[in-house]
Parts: C-alpha cells; structure tokens; sequence
C-alpha cells in the first residue's frame, strides 16, 4: 500500500527565492517577517510563506512568541513554517531594532543587503522563503513553529549547500539564479524539513505525522491516497480500518485536524492540480480519476477551493 507521507510529498510544489544577505557584528538583534513584497522580485504570490534563513558564518538566536529560543550556527538553516514575527540576535536581552529600517536595496536589482551592528563577533546570514499557491497542506500544517535543520546531516546537504551560495552569489552579482533551481531548491529544503522533523517528532507533537503513525488512522491515510478516485465515505473508511463510524471520524478529526470527508475532498482536489499541471488530460477525465462522477460535479468543487475553473487554473 502506497505511503501517505510519499504521496503528499510527491504533490508539494514550491517557489522560492532568496532576496537578502545579512551581515552583523555583535551586539545586534533585529525583529522581521517575510512579506508578500519580499516575493515581488520573483513573480510569485504565494498563499503560503515559510521564511528561512540560512546562516553562512557565525551564530545568531532566533526567537518566536511562546517558543523556546534557538541557537543556529554555521551550516544550519532554520524555518518558519508559519511565517511568525520573530526576533534575530547575537545575545539575549537586547533590544530589537525594525530589519525593514536597515536593508539596503542593491541599485543594480541584486540582492539587498544589511550591515549592522556594534563591531563584535560576525555573523552573516542569507535570507529566503518557501511558498505554496496550496491554502491548506497537510505536511506544512504538521510543521512546528520553528523547525532548525542541519543542512550537514542531510542527504541532499551537498547540493543544497551549494545551491544556497550560489543563489546568494549570482544574486549578490546582480544576476537571477534561475526559477527552476530556485523552484528545485525550495522543494529539497522542503523533503528535507520533513525527512529530518519526521524522526525526531515526539508523542506530545500532534498533527498529520502523529495520524499516519496510528495504526488505524495511518491506515485510512493510506487507503485514501493509494485509492483517492473510490467513493469513500466515513463509514467505508470506518469499515475499512474495523472501527465504528463516531469512533473513527472523532480519532481522525483529532489526529488530522478535519474530518474524513473533509480531508478527502481536499486531497482529492490537490491531485487534481498535479495532474491539471502535469498532464493534458481532459478535465472530464481528471474529474473522474480523483472521484468526481462528471466535470459538473468537479468544477464547482474545483472553484470553491482555489478561486478558479479547472480550465483557467491550468491556464495560468
């Protein structure tokens, strides 16, 4: 049986860029958040924003609302899946200055940067984001606050590493990185968010990955994924793991975060976008793989959830 969590990974498409390059000798601290201008410069406007910041020499603490701080050194890169307002320092205690009042935009349209601090210890950090047209994604909902990788431990880490500075590089330069290596970047940094926060999440993290680590719920996951086209309902599902339908639907609404049918529906009009995106398959065609009896069933369902017709979508 197909796994949910390579499935959904299959499906995830990502843009990105990297548009600053930050330079600070202690002490500094700085509070910011990505913004959709931040994009601009990379025609795309995502529905999601994951911010990232890569750290090329040096340390800084990153700091969220309610979250532990974290120290990020040389080599690691940390995310924010829900994009929070967060602070950057080289001590704790200090006072934050607006990271907006001190970038310097590149005159030749490269990449913008800061200089700041008081002389100290230096650190420089780069910069970039993560986005999704995706409203909702199970995998990206699943993600803490802030989630640190080390770029070093990971299976991609040389191709990322590399990718990373020579983006910085050719941006620095005045020059574009290409979409799709930034498009290929975006995605790796992703499988590998996931890959890494995947064996190190614990009992108390709740989410997509605790459903597909019960045994009941991961198996629903899987049935829908591997047979998303079938006319599931809650009791089907129910029957289909050997638990009563009230039972199955409160388990998968805790674990999940939405109901069964809820769930299906959205997974069901995702793999309609990889296919309306990848392939030339007629509408009726695709309408009916994901289990929708016609492309008038589809089509209203299709727009409700992303804003347009299948046709315009795949037009875009």
């Amino acid at each position: 049986m197909i796994d949910p969590l390579s499935e959904v990974l299959r499906s995830v498409r990502l843009t990105g860029g990297i548009f600053l390059d930050a330079r600070f000798t202690a002490p500094w601290s700085v509070h910011t958040q990505i913004v959709a201008e931040d994009c601009v410069t990379f025609a795309v406007k995502p529905s999601l924003l994951i911010a990232y910041h890569f750290v090329i020499a040096g340390k800084f603490l990153l700091s969220v609302d309610s979250e532990p701080t974290v120290e990020v050194r040389a080599g690691e890169i940390v995310l924010l899946p829900r994009n929070d307002v967060h602070t950057l320092a080289s001590d704790a205690g200090l006072v934050p200055t607006n990271a907006r009042h001190l970038i310097q935009p590149s005159p030749d349209g490269g990449l913008a940067k800061i200089m700041h601090g008081g002389g100290g210890e230096p650190a420089q950090i780069v910069c970039g984001f993560l986005g999704s047209e995706e409203t909702y994604n199970p995998l990206i909902a699943a993600l803490p606050r802030v989630l640190k990788l080390d770029i070093r431990e990971g299976v991609a880490r040389d191709w990322i590493e590399a990718s990373v500075r020579y983006a910085a590089g050719e941006l620095t330069a005045g020059r574009f990185a290409s979409s799709n290596l930034m498009s290929r970047l975006s995605e790796l940094l992703f499988v590998e968010a996931m890959r890494q926060y995947s064996v190190t999440y614990t009992d108390q993290d709740g989410g997509w990955l605790k459903g597909i680590a019960d045994p009941k719920i991961g198996r629903a996951l899987a049935s829908i994924h591997h047979n998303v086209g079938l006319p599931w309902s809650a009791e089907s599902l129910a029957r289909e793991v050997s638990m009563s339908r009230s039972a199955f639907v409160d388990r998968f609404t805790t674990l999940i975060g939405v109901p069964p049918i809820r769930y299906l529906t959205i997974w069901r009009l995702q793999a309609a976008k990889v296919s309306l995106r990848e392939t030339r398959k007629p509408i009726d065609q695709i309408a009916e793989e994901v289990g929708y009896g016609s492309g008038e069933a589809f089509s209203p369902a299709f727009r409700r959830e992303f804003g347009l017709a299948p046709a315009r979508w795949r037009q875009r």
